[in-house]
């Protein structure tokens, strides 16, 4: 089992992406993510509460895309990619941005997590139809496992519209069956109409008892996913810190509960106020919070020392950095390495596909699902520490045409074997 190469108790203040990046494989055994939700606008703490100096910018622009992200979605996910691009034409313009921006850190996120743990991604209607696509095309639809409903009472009624009272929580593993999980941390008492219901079988609840196919547990009700008893933190409650969009640690303990032993390792790619920090201090897991704001290493120190004060000993230091984490599974000299294919079809005669993916099949099938005779093939694979310079040395080289490039295939294979770098001599 791959180590993790982060200490406990550690706030990066950076990029999320570079420090996912920079994380071991599957070496995180729960993340919980809470990012922006695309709302178009800017959410600042207010001045005078713990959290002031805080904000974020909830605002998404294709100005803001980076190239890089979108060429690593096509050579890795072809599914996703495509998917992306459809989204290009509908709804608001700033829809794809916030998506693209959203699946590169998925991407991260499920290469980080192990096969026995869960994913949850908090996330409300505005974009969680979209998401769900997304978290299909990263983790596969087979492992998806929830999709939680949290409810809640608040303030304000539309005049001419329902009540908008709930977030939406997916729940995804890194493979379906094999996630760790405990349902007794989040079970609540029967409803009395239904312990008497069974009154008649067994008097009173001492053990499992069958009623067709339900049963009563002496721990209680099973938990369903939908979340009534959790509510938000009221303006005027202590636990308020003034971040924006502050989650309460109820809600943040009975994820990490029934997702995580104790020692294990949980992550918050967008910690904000630092509640899945705290949360995992009380409960004795080890974590990694990140956030773009420094205030999130301010906000963690107050409240472990509030919140935690029974169990936190002040000499366990929280650790700040800046700086990504290098990884330790791959090797000193390791560089990424992917497939240089070489792809052709009927219809076009002495042209070829010249392109990478960390999958050749899956990209192969990514083109026949275009063809309905399936009459793409792979002439060539070639998997190269310097699949880029390469793609690049041959689209250079041979005549290009919309990415295909004309040319004798025996002179192309042999361009790619044979191609070498200043750095790979």
């Amino acid at each position: 089992m791959v180590e993790c190469n982060v200490d406990n108790r550690t706030i990066f203040c950076d990029d999320n992406l570079e420090i996912l990046q920079g994380i071991n494989s599957e070496c995180i055994d729960l993340i919980y993510l809470d990012p922006p939700f695309n709302k178009n606008k800017k959410f600042t703490a207010p001045i005078g509460t713990s959290a002031e100096g805080a904000s974020f910018k909830d605002i998404f622009r294709e100005d803001d895309l980076k190239e890089e992200w979108l060429i690593t979605i096509q050579e890795d996910h072809p599914d996703l990619y495509h998917y992306l691009n459809g989204i290009r034409g509908i709804g608001k313009p700033y829809n794809f941005a916030y998506l693209a921006y959203m699946a590169i850190r998925l991407i991260e996120c499920h290469r980080v997590l192990k096969q026995t743990g869960s994913l949850y991604l908090h996330c409300d209607p505005t974009m969680s139809h979209y998401l769900k696509t997304t978290m299909d095309c990263i983790f596969g639809e087979d492992n998806f496992v929830n999709e939680l409903i949290w409810y809640y009472r608040g303030a304000g009624i539309p005049k001419k519209d329902f009540a908008r009272r709930h977030d939406v929580i997916f729940r995804y593993t890194k493979k379906s069956g094999k996630q760790y999980f405990d349902p007794d941390p989040a079970r609540q008492p029967y409803a009395q109409a239904t312990v008497e219901r069974f009154s008649h079988y067994i008097g009173n609840i001492r053990g499992d008892h069958d009623y067709g196919q339900q049963k009563l547990n002496p721990k209680g009700k099973h938990p369903d996913d939908v979340f009534t008893d959790i509510q938000p933190i009221a303006p005027s409650s202590n636990d308020r810190i003034g971040y924006p969009t502050q989650k309460p640690l109820a809600l943040l303990e009975r994820i990490i509960k029934t997702s995580s032993n104790k020692n294990d390792v949980v992550l918050d790619p967008f910690c904000g106020c630092a509640t899945t920090c705290v949360a995992a201090e009380r409960l004795s897991r080890n974590w990694i919070g990140v956030d773009i704001s420094v205030k999130a290493y301010e906000l963690v120190k107050e409240r472990l020392n509030q919140e935690t004060r029974n169990i936190w000993n002040p000499d366990d230091e929280v650790n700040m950095r800046t700086d990504p984490p290098k990884r330790t599974d791959l090797g000193e000299d390791y560089r990424e390495r992917k497939f240089v294919y070489v792809i052709s079809h009927p219809a076009y005669p002495s042209e070829y596909k010249v392109g990478i993916a960390k999958d050749w099949k899956l990209r192969l099938n990514a083109y026949q699902t275009s063809d309905p005779d399936r009459q793409y093939k792979v002439e060539f694979k070639h998997e190269t520490p310097w699949f880029r310079e390469t793609e690049q040395f041959i689209h250079n080289k041979f005549e290009n045409k919309h990415e295909w490039v004309k040319g004798d295939l025996p002179d192309i294979i042999r361009e790619i074997k044979n191609y070498k770098t200043a750095d790979s001599n």
